[in-house]
C-alpha cells in the first residue's frame, strides 16, 4: 500500500515551466500531466536549483506523481530518483522525510526505479538515513525500506546488502521496549523485519544479533499495553511482531530451544492469551496469527506447555474451537503439542472438558478439524487408556461412523477404533 506520508501535495507540471525561478510553486495545482513533452526535464530543473523553496514544491508534487498506480508514471519519474537518493543526505528532516516516501512509493511500483536505484547505492543510503534523530524521518525510512524488501528481487539482490550493512542492529534497537519507543517507528520496522525473515536468506544472523529476545520482549510490552487499557493502534504492531515471532521460532533448532532463555518464561505464554483475547474482541482476523504463535512456541518445549496447564489456560483455549475451522485446526495442533509429551501432561487434562469438546468436532463436516481431532484423540488414548474407555461410554465409536466413508479419514478412523477398543 503506498503511502502518502505527512502532507498532500500537487502541481501542474506544465505550469512550471512558465514560473520564474524566484517564485515557489503554487500549492493546490496538479500536476497529472508528467508525460508532457519536457514537464518531467522541469520538473527535474526546480528539483536541483538552488533555491530551497523551489526544491520543496517540486518534490512535493514528484511525490503526489508517485501515487500513481500506473507503473508508466513511475518510470516518467526515473529521472528524478537518483536526486532523491542523493538528497536523503540532506539537512532538512522535511525534505529528507519527502524524498523517502516518494522513494518508497516509485520502489514498490517500478523494478526500473529499483534497477537503477540500487547499484546506486540505496541500501548505504537508506542506512545512513536510521541514524536520524526525528521521528518522521525514522517512520518514513521504514516505510521505504519495507517497499523495498517486498520486491521479488530481494533475497537475491537486496537482503544480502542489507544485512551487510547496519541496517539490521539499528531497526532492532529502534524496536527495543522502552519510554523512547515510537509506535509508529516500531510499525514499519517490525514489517521490514518480517520480510527479511520470510526471505530466509540468513535468519541464523537475526537469531545472533538478539532478534529473537527483542520480540519476545515487544510481545510482553503489547499485552502490557492492553492491560493499561493503552491499545489505539496496538494490532498494527501486534500483527507483524506475532508473525515475526512466530516465523522466527521455526528457525531455532530443537535441541536449542531450552537454550532460549526468554522462551522459558511463561510470561509469555500469559501475553500469547492476553494477545488472543484482545484480538478476539478488536480485531478477530489476527485470531489466526496468535494462535499460531501458540503453536510454534509449544510445539518443541515442554516448558511452555506446563506453563498453558499450570496457568489453566486450557479451559480459555477449548472455548475458542467454535470460531471457526480454521481456529478449530489451530487449537487442536496447540492441545496435539501438550499430549505428546507424554503422560504426566494427559493426566493433568484428566478429567476435564477436553473429551466432550472434542466429540463435539467430530460431528462437524470440516475434514480438516476433524482429522486434527483424531489425531489428538490417538494421542490421548495412547497415554491414557481411561480417556478411551470415556470415549467408548460417550458413544465415540457412532460418532466415527459418519466419518467413515471419507477417503482421508478411513486409516485414521480405523487406526482410533482399534486403540480405543484393544488399547
Amino acid at each position: 500500500m503506498k503511502r502518502r506520508g505527512r502532507r498532500l501535495w500537487s502541481a501542474f507540471v506544465e505550469a512550471c515551466s512558465t514560473l520564474k525561478h524566484s517564485e515557489p510553486l503554487p500549492v493546490g495545482f496538479c500536476c497529472h500531466s508528467c508525460r508532457l513533452e519536457g514537464s518531467m526535464r522541469t520538473l527535474v530543473g526546480l528539483l536541483t536549483s538552488n533555491r530551497a523553496l523551489l526544491q520543496l514544491e517540486a518534490a512535493r508534487c514528484l511525490h503526489e506523481l508517485s501515487h500513481s498506480e500506473q507503473s508508466a508514471v513511475a518510470e516518467a519519474c526515473l529521472p528524478a530518483t537518483s536526486y532523491l537518493l542523493t538528497y536523503l543526505s540532506g539537512h532538512s528532516s522535511e525534505f529528507i522525510e519527502l524524498c523517502l516516501y516518494t522513494l518508497g512509493n516509485l520502489i514498490v511500483e517500478s523494478e526500473a526505479v529499483r534497477k537503477q536505484l540500487l547499484p546506486q547505492g540505496i541500501v548505504p543510503a537508506l542506512a545512513a538515513c536510521i541514524q536520524s534523530p526525528h521521528v518522521a524521518v525514522l517512520e518514513a525510512l521504514g516505510y521505504a525500506l519495507s517497499q523495498l524488501l517486498q520486491a521479488k528481487e530481494a533475497p537475491e539482490k537486496i537482503i544480502p546488502s542489507l544485512l551487510d550493512s547496519s541496517l539490521l542492529q539499528h531497526m532492532l534497537l529502534l524496536m527495543q521496549p522502552g519510554p523512547k519507543l515510537n509506535l509508529g517507528v516500531a510499525v514499519e520496522f517490525a514489517w521490514c523485519l518480517h520480510y527479511i525473515i520470510c526471505s530466509q536468506v540468513n535468519n541464523a544472523m537475526l537469531l545472533s544479533h538478539g532478534a529473537l529476545p527483542t520480540l519476545a520482549m515487544m510481545l510482553l510490552e503489547l499485552a502490557g499495553a492492553v492491560q493499561r487499557m493503552d491499545d489505539v493502534g496496538l494490532e498494527l504492531l501486534a500483527c507483524p511482531v506475532v508473525r515475526c515471532l512466530s516465523n522466527l521460532l521455526t528457525e531455532v533448532p530443537v535441541e536449542a530451544m531450552g537454550e532460549q532463555v526468554e522462551l522459558r518464561d511463561e510470561r509469555v505464554v500469559a501475553a500469547v492469551f492476553i494477545l488472543l483475547q484482545f484480538f478476539l474482541q478488536k480485531q478477530p482476523t489476527l485470531l489466526p496469527e496468535g494462535l499460531w504463535l501458540l503453536n510454534n512456541l509449544t510445539a518443541n518445549s515442554p516448558t511452555l506447555c506446563t506453563s498453558l496447564l499450570s496457568l489453566d489456560l486450557i479451559e480459555p483455549l477449548l472455548q475458542l474451537l467454535p470460531l471457526s475451522s480454521v481456529i478449530s485446526v489451530l487449537v487442536l495442533r496447540v492441545l496435539c503439542n501438550i499430549v505428546e509429551k507424554g503422560p504426566a501432561y494427559c493426566q493433568r487434562l484428566w478429567p476435564g472438558p477436553l473429551l466432550s469438546r472434542l466429540l463435539n468436532t467430530l460431528v462437524l463436516s470440516d475434514t480438516e478439524v476433524v482429522g486434527q481431532s483424531l489425531e489428538l484423540l490417538q494421542l490421548l488414548f495412547l497415554y491414557l487408556p481411561e480417556a478411551a474407555q470415556a470415549f467408548l461410554q460417550q458413544s465415540g465409536l457412532q460418532a466415527l461412523e459418519r466419518h467413515q466413508d471419507e477417503t482421508q479419514l478411513r486409516d485414521r478412523i480405523l487406526a482410533l477404533q482399534q486403540t480405543a477398543i484393544h488399547g
